[in-house]
C-alpha cells in the first residue's frame, strides 16, 4: 500500500511539472482558429490579424478555418466538441451570448462546453437614417413613431442578432412600437438603408461608420453608454433619454473545456502582447471601432454570463425566434 501511494505521489508530483513544460513547448504543430462565420464581418478579419501576429511570437501557424452557420453555433459547437490539447479554439462574436435561448437543442452548454481565453473587445453599434430622411437625433425618430405607430421601420442582421434586441429594449423605454425588418447580414441591410428603402439600420460601427463619413448615412445615436472613438459626435442613447442604457457588440476567444491551463494561460500572455502592439491597435480601434479589453478568463467567463442572463431575458419575453 505505501509503495502504491509513493507510486501516485510520484506520479501527481511528475504530471503537475509536465502541464507547466508542455505549456512552454506549446505549440509544436499549428493551431487551428475557428471563426464561426463567413469571410468578412468583424470576426474574420480579428482572427487573421491575431492569428497572423501570433505565429510571428511562436514561430507555428495558426490556421483560420471559417465554419459558418446558425448565428455562429456550428462552428462553436464544432470547437465545444474538438479535443481539449490546445490545438482549437473558436473566435466568438455577440450572438455566442443570445444563441443558447434563441436556438432550441443547441449542441453544446455555451457556459460548461468552452472555457475562456480572454474578451478582447466591444463595441458599441450605430443606429443609422439615410441622409436624405427628416431623422436628425434619435429623438426625432421617437417622435415619429408616437406620431404615427409602425410608421417607422428599422432593420438588424436578423431575429434574436442584438441589434434586434437592443432595439426592442429602446422601443420598450420610449414606449413607442417600430417595425423590424431583418436581413441576412450587415450587406443587404445597409444596401436597403442607402435607397432608402427602411428608415433606420442597426449595425456595427464598423459596417455604418464608411457610410457616415460618406454623408450617405447619417447616424442618429451609438449604443454604448459613451460616445464611440470612431464616430465621436454621434450622441449615445444614455445622452438621448435613455440614462444608464448600454449594448455592446463584443468578440472573445475560448477552448474546449478541459484545456490545459498553462496553455491558456500562454496564449493568453501572447495576446496581451499582440493586443500591445501599435499596429493592432490601430485596426481594431478604427478599422473595427473597437475598444480594447483584453479581459482575463474570469472577467470573461463573467461578463458572458451576464450577457446570457441580460439578452436571454430579452429573448424569452418578447417570444423572439431565430429567421
Amino acid at each position: 500500500m505505501t509503495s502504491a501511494l509513493a507510486r501516485a505521489a510520484c506520479f501527481a508530483l511528475a504530471a503537475a511539472f509536465a502541464f507547466p513544460a508542455a505549456a512552454q513547448q506549446w505549440p509544436t504543430k499549428p493551431v487551428r482558429l475557428v471563426v464561426p462565420f463567413p469571410p468578412g464581418g468583424s470576426v474574420d478579419p480579428l482572427a487573421r490579424l491575431l492569428g497572423t501576429k501570433l505565429a510571428e511570437l511562436l514561430g507555428q501557424q495558426f490556421i483560420v478555418e471559417n465554419k459558418p452557420g446558425a448565428s455562429g453555433s456550428m462552428g462553436t459547437a464544432f470547437a465545444a466538441k474538438s479535443p481539449p490539447d490546445g490545438y482549437t479554439f473558436v473566435f466568438v462574436f455577440d450572438t455566442h451570448a443570445v444563441n443558447p435561448t434563441l436556438i432550441p437543442n443547441l449542441p453544446f452548454d455555451t457556459a460548461k462546453d468552452l472555457v475562456p481565453v480572454m474578451l478582447v473587445g466591444t463595441a458599441p453599434m450605430a443606429i443609422a437614417t439615410n441622409a436624405s430622411k427628416p431623422y436628425k437625433s434619435f429623438g426625432d425618430v421617437v417622435k415619429a413613431a408616437k406620431a404615427k405607430p409602425d410608421g417607422v421601420t428599422f432593420g438588424s442582421i436578423g431575429n434574436g442578432s442584438l441589434g434586434h434586441l437592443t432595439m426592442i429594449l429602446v422601443q420598450q423605454a420610449a414606449g413607442v412600437q417600430l417595425v423590424h425588418v431583418p436581413y441576412k447580414g450587415g450587406g443587404p441591410m445597409v444596401q436597403d438603408a442607402l435607397g432608402g428603402q427602411i428608415d433606420l439600420a442597426v449595425g456595427s460601427v464598423a459596417v455604418i461608420a464608411p457610410h457616415v463619413k460618406g454623408g450617405k448615412l447619417r447616424a442618429v445615436a451609438v449604443t454604448g453608454d459613451k460616445r464611440s472613438q470612431s464616430m465621436p459626435d454621434v450622441p449615445a442613447l444614455a445622452e438621448q433619454g435613455f440614462k444608464g442604457f448600454s449594448a455592446l457588440a463584443w468578440w472573445g476567444i475560448f477552448a474546449p473545456a478541459g484545456t490545459p491551463k498553462p496553455i491558456l494561460d500562454r496564449l493568453g500572455a501572447e495576446l496581451q502582447k499582440v493586443l500591445a502592439m501599435p499596429d493592432v491597435r490601430k485596426t481594431l480601434t478604427e478599422t473595427l471601432g473597437m475598444d480594447i479589453v483584453a479581459a482575463s478568463p474570469e472577467a470573461t467567463q463573467k461578463f458572458l454570463l451576464g450577457e446570457m442572463a441580460r439578452w436571454g431575458k430579452v429573448v424569452k419575453d418578447n417570444n423572439i425566434k431565430p429567421d
